[in-house]
């Protein structure tokens, strides 16, 4: 999957760039921004073009609301946030389309920044509809995609600008699909893959296409308890996603079949209930007592595992090991964390995909020292899956 990139367009200077840019932050209740990372992702991008003199527009999304402009979702926070990051001044509208927006893009100077509203405050956006489309690709003479978290959804700022204007990946988006290329398509081995989170529903297609490429699959988190229940192990109060039982059982088949290895977990930190301070203790995988569910990996599985991360020479990691918010139950993620981290400084390469992973990846300290933090949860499973995204496949081909 070979892009064209921003470096590929010739003459910046005095160009109007639309840039795609996913500064979907979470902000508190005072509209603070309590973390930067998807803002700081874009710099290399903005900078760039700052450098080669071109007039930037950036559209982005915040939030999900539901009918028009909502207070809460509106991007001015961002603004100053990212005022403060480049250091220069950065032009803001009330709108993303319309007389106003087009009036600040005619006086933007070489090196200038627009940031639009958020995008979604039209239904149009993600309906893809052309109209919408066309009137914001009428703001420039090019477009760059650099957001790979909406990369896997068709709307009209990802993909349907796309037919009124050339579109070229940002780096952020470059680097992205070559270390999710590069992990897919042609791994160091022994190749790791680490799989938790709460459902395996939302994992089926990431394990059935990684299942053959992977030389082991670790797979914990409340997803565990479905594979248990499929070799009729006690799973106490565990959550266990009955209807896909079955799933379970011929995923386990399909791994003997490929003479691949599954490593599920050997003991378990139960609670007597979902809450930080409840009672817990370990239990061995012979079973989980009726009224405790599984809250975290236990001590013999973290070693389990660690066993198989410290020999790998890359690993894709999804999903984390328990209830990780819970600091009772964060051990097994952050362990997790720390194997993942020391392999990579040993030289391995190592790519952390998915909300929660990059949310324990964080907590624990050492997402420095990770070779790659995909900012796209969604989009990087289905790439992962092997899916096409749609505002990948927009852009100009090599």
């Amino acid at each position: 999957m070979s892009k064209q990139t921003v470096e590929d367009i010739k003459d910046l200077k005095g160009k109007k760039v639309l840039v795609r840019v996913d500064f979907n932050v979470p902000l508190d209740d005072r509209q603070n921004i309590t973390d930067n990372t998807r803002i700081t992702a874009a710099l290399p991008t903005i900078k760039y073009l700052i450098d080669r003199g071109a007039r930037i527009i950036l559209v982005s999304h915040l939030g999900r609301p539901k009918s028009g402009p909502e207070e809460k979702f509106r991007l001015a926070p961002v603004a100053k946030m990212l005022s403060e990051l480049v250091g220069k001044k950065i032009f803001s509208t009330t709108d993303c389309i319309g007389p106003e927006v087009e009036k600040v893009v005619s006086q933007l100077k070489d090196g200038d920044i627009l940031l639009l509203e958020n995008v979604r405050f039209y239904k149009e956006e993600e309906k893809n509809d052309p109209e919408f489309a066309k009137k914001l690709a009428s703001l420039a003479d090019v477009y760059v995609n650099d957001a790979f978290g909406t990369a896997h959804r068709a709307h009209a700022s990802t993909k349907g600008v796309t037919k009124y204007l050339k579109g070229y990946a940002g780096f952020l988006i470059e680097k992205e699909i070559k270390f999710l290329s590069k992990i897919l398509n042609d791994p160091i081995r022994p190749f790791v893959a680490i799989l938790g989170g709460a459902k395996i529903s939302g994992k089926i297609d990431v394990i059935k296409n990684l299942l053959p490429k992977v030389d082991t699959l670790i797979i914990g988190g409340g997803m565990a308890y479905t594979f248990f229940k499929a070799r009729n192990i006690s799973v106490g109060d565990s959550i266990v996603e009955e209807d896909k039982v079955q799933l379970a059982k011929d995923i386990l088949k399909l791994a003997i079949d490929l003479n691949k290895t599954i490593m599920l977990p050997i003991d378990h930190v139960v609670a007597d209930k979902f809450d930080a301070n409840a009672n817990f203790q370990v239990v061995t995988r012979a079973g989980i007592p009726d009224g405790w569910k599984g809250m975290d990996i236990g001590p013999n599985t973290i070693v389990k595992f660690g066993h198989a991360i410290k020999k790998a020479k890359s690993v894709f990691w999804n999903g984390p090991m328990g209830v990780f918010e819970f600091e009772n139950f964060a051990k097994g993620t952050l362990e997790i964390a720390k194997l993942v981290a020391e392999i990579t400084k040993n030289g391995a390469i190592s790519i952390v995909g998915g909300g929660d992973s990059v949310a324990a990846i964080e907590k624990s300290g050492l997402a420095n020292q990770i070779s790659h933090i995909s900012t796209g949860g969604g989009a990087s499973l289905e790439f992962i899956e092997g899916k096409t995204l749609p505002g990948i496949a927009a852009l100009q081909c090599k």
